[in-house]
């Protein structure tokens, strides 16, 4: 793999985090506009501006401008509390909890060690009570940066395995690839959020009625019971699909060169590559975490959890994985 420098790492994922905040936006918007080109299309909009055969682009491109403002402000606000509240997040739905220093010195020693060595601030550190073994870092800015590891890690790995383990976190947020792992989650939490909430509403019209008779005012022609809101619907869910997979394609910015980069930065902090090969060895039998039921969240693992599972699952798992395979990782590792 080419060597790439710490301040590039850190230029090209500054660069990525810009381009997924102005790229979100966008794809939401553009699944918005497609939608109401589409309902025009079908006759369900306002009869005042022509045929039915016609899509009219005045009147979408001014139910559009209507639309815009709110949407910019629902997602920027719900943007901005998630991207302040992602610490308290990502504990609850981990599990994590504070490590204090007298409850486990081994591990502030190690990562006051690292830190020292690299020259970065200690971060916080968070463990999760979990025999399974994983461990991940998270956070945006200094105040926030957080390792979180689990209690079965902290067991079964030596010292040395676990600074290389610990030092690949470090080396995450050095290179700021947690804060743009952060927006990753966010903007497909939002997509997933609007999806879902396309599909209840047609779960719901479609079994439980979409209401009374109306009158399509644009052919003067009655409708069937909800028949207009049901194609509707069907639109809307089908347009938040496609605006739910393509947000899915924002985390293939996020280069699986992260994991290979994390993973020279964490051998060179420790000093023994072969110590964080091991480890990579041991999680691998045994990175799941149960109470992690948020796939996004997992993503940040060290060990995505899904990436072990081998026949047909695991090949698919594989070929939409943020995490390049366990075992090419350990051969890159044994190189050094």
């Amino acid at each position: 793999m080419r060597y790439v420098g710490i301040h590039t790492q850190q230029w090209s994922n500054n660069l990525k985090s810009l381009l997924l905040l102005v790229l979100f936006p966008c794809i939401l918007l553009g699944v918005i506009y497609l939608f109401l080109v589409i309902v025009n299309s079908l006759g369900y909009s306002d009869p005042t501006y022509g045929p039915v055969e016609r899509v009219q682009w005045d009147y979408v491109n001014y139910e559009m401008m209507s639309i815009l403002p709110w949407v910019l402000i629902i997602v920027g606000i719900w943007f901005l509390i998630s991207y302040f509240a992602n610490t308290s997040m990502i504990r609850r739905a981990t599990g994590a909890r504070p490590l204090e220093r007298r409850e486990n010195p081994r591990v502030y020693n190690i990562v006051e060690n690292l830190t020292m060595t690299c020259g970065m601030d200690m971060p916080k550190i968070n463990v999760i009570d979990d025999p399974q073994l994983n461990a991940f870092a998270s956070g945006i800015d200094k105040g926030s940066y957080t390792v979180t590891v689990t209690t079965g890690l902290c067991d079964l790995l030596d010292d040395d395995e676990l600074a290389g383990v610990i030092g690949h976190e470090l080396t995450h947020i050095r290179n700021r690839d947690t804060r743009l792992l952060i927006i990753s989650i966010i903007f497909v939490g939002i997509m997933g959020t609007v999806m879902s909430l396309a599909v209840r509403f047609m779960w719901n019209t479609l079994f439980y009625g979409g209401g009374g008779r109306r009158t399509n005012t644009r052919n003067g022609r009655e409708g069937g019971n909800g028949v207009a809101v049901i194609v509707i619907m069907l639109v809307a869910v089908v347009l938040a699909s496609i605006g739910y997979f393509f947000t899915l394609l924002t985390r293939f910015a996020i280069s699986r060169k992260r994991e290979y980069m994390a993973d020279a930065g964490g051998a060179e902090l420790c000093g023994d590559p072969l110590a964080l090969a091991s480890a990579l060895r041991k999680i691998s039998g045994d990175p799941a975490l149960g109470r992690v039921a948020r796939q996004d969240v997992a993503q940040l693992f060290i060990i995505h959890p899904k990436q072990v599972v081998n026949g047909i699952s695991g090949l698919m798992n594989s070929l939409f994985s943020t995490h390049p395979s366990t075992e090419s990782r350990i051969r890159y590792l044994e190189q050094f």
